[in-house]
């Protein structure tokens, strides 16, 4: 916390009024469901994006980050545009822009922006700053959200605090943050990432019924790691290959007949594949069985059977490499090297895919033999130094 108000501090001259934080996220299990109306699973970690900010008058905005020193971005709260020069900054700019569609009333401000989540990574530092707009916005001018737009805003306590956000009001965030990435960033993104930045607690994963949009907390107990093994490859979504799975699947829905995906079962989805181009079958296959191993997933975790939660961890990776085909050689070979080395429970890819990162269930006692060992293998196959990260389960944004 202390290096973004340091970096407000030497940007603005001053200190900051407002200071929030929003966890970056791994998806569990659960792969490209989210947009399917499917179930869901994810872990809020600990990193984090960071913002510091603090009111202007004058109804400019003024943004700088960390991760990129050399760039200020300053534009006026009434002409929300992207800048090609500056693309983080779009993440910002189409939270305000959401905002305002829903009726909320707020000015200028200064905000400097300072993350731990690796990028690239399949953590969504994305959503994560997305969530911290949206928080700094409530802090700076404070607002309510009702389903038919802005409410009455919420009074301060004596000692200047607003009162927290509850689950519905959480829910109307998650969604405006969505549709800044959805319409003005440009990817098609589920509401997964979004939620759990909000609705993240410690010692559970997040299940999201992203149909009902129902959201639980299922614990995630027993003495056990957390590790994230990055493969360098990176990933940018922008680039058409998440849109264009989403298609494939919406694209399958239509061929079954059915609203989205969650309303198909393999049965169905076997029948109608002479009528699919193939890779609507493939991605249609990999989405409806992954929506029933996360189903069965949770009843495991809700069991404590963690062995059991594993295999379905695998299975899911195998489904994304051989059906959906968002997997690359890289996370192959990092789930093949965690599936050998003793006390692993399970591994999969985590996030979009197409790099990125692995995230791998371990028993605590094993943890640091695991890492040398994954770090010794893949070194020898590639000649790239792995850095593994033990992440913690957190509590969400605030």
């Amino acid at each position: 916390m202390s290096d973004v108000h340091d970096l407000f501090q030497k940007a603005f001259g001053q200190t900051p009024t407002s200071t929030v934080q929003a966890p970056g996220r791994l998806e569990l299990i659960g792969n490209h469901t989210d947009y399917n109306e499917g179930l869901v699973m994810a872990l809020a970690v600990d990193r984090y994006i960071y913002m510091a900010a603090g009111p202007r008058t004058d109804g400019w905005v003024e943004l700088v980050s960390s991760a990129f020193p050399g760039q200020r971005e300053r534009f006026s709260v009434h002409e929300l545009r992207k800048n090609p020069a500056v693309p983080w900054a779009d993440y910002v700019k189409g939270v305000l822009d959401q905002l305002r569609r829903r009726g909320v009333v707020f000015g200028g401000f200064n905000a400097a922006i300072h993350g731990t989540i690796p990028l690239g990574a399949g953590m969504s530092s994305s959503a994560a700053l997305e969530v911290a707009t949206a928080l700094t916005v409530r802090q700076l001018y404070p607002y309510s959200l009702t389903d038919a737009g802005a409410g009455t805003p919420p009074a301060r306590n004596a000692q200047g605090q607003l009162p927290p956000i509850g689950p519905q009001e959480k829910l109307r965030i998650a969604k405006a943050c969505q549709a800044a990435e959805n319409q003005f960033v440009g990817v098609q993104c589920g509401i997964l990432d979004q939620i759990s930045s909000l609705f993240g607690k410690a010692a559970h994963a997040v299940e999201i019924d992203c149909q009902s949009l129902g959201v639980e907390l299922v614990p995630l107990v027993g003495d056990i790691a957390v590790i994230v093994c990055n493969t360098g490859v990176k990933h940018a979504l922008v680039g058409g290959e998440y849109n264009a799975l989403r298609r494939n699947c919406e694209n399958a829905a239509r061929v079954l007949g059915v609203k989205s995906l969650r309303s198909a079962d393999l049965a169905m989805v076997e029948a109608a594949r002479s009528r699919m181009a193939p890779r609507e079958y493939e991605c249609a296959r990999h989405v409806v069985t992954e929506i029933q191993r996360v189903a069965w997933g949770a009843r495991a975790l809700r069991e404590g059977d963690l062995r059991q939660f594993g295999q379905y961890m695998f299975q899911s990776h195998e489904s994304s490499r051989d059906w959906f085909k968002n997997s690359v050689e890289e996370l192959d070979t990092l789930v093949e090297l965690a599936r050998q080395l003793p006390g692993c429970i399970g591994a999969r890819l985590t996030g979009g895919g197409f790099g990125g990162a692995t995230i791998n269930l371990v028993e605590r006692a094993h943890a640091p033999a695991f890492m040398e060992g994954i770090v010794a293998g893949y070194q020898k196959k590639y000649g790239v130094k792995l850095q593994p990260v033990v992440c913690q389960i957190v509590d969400g944004a605030h």
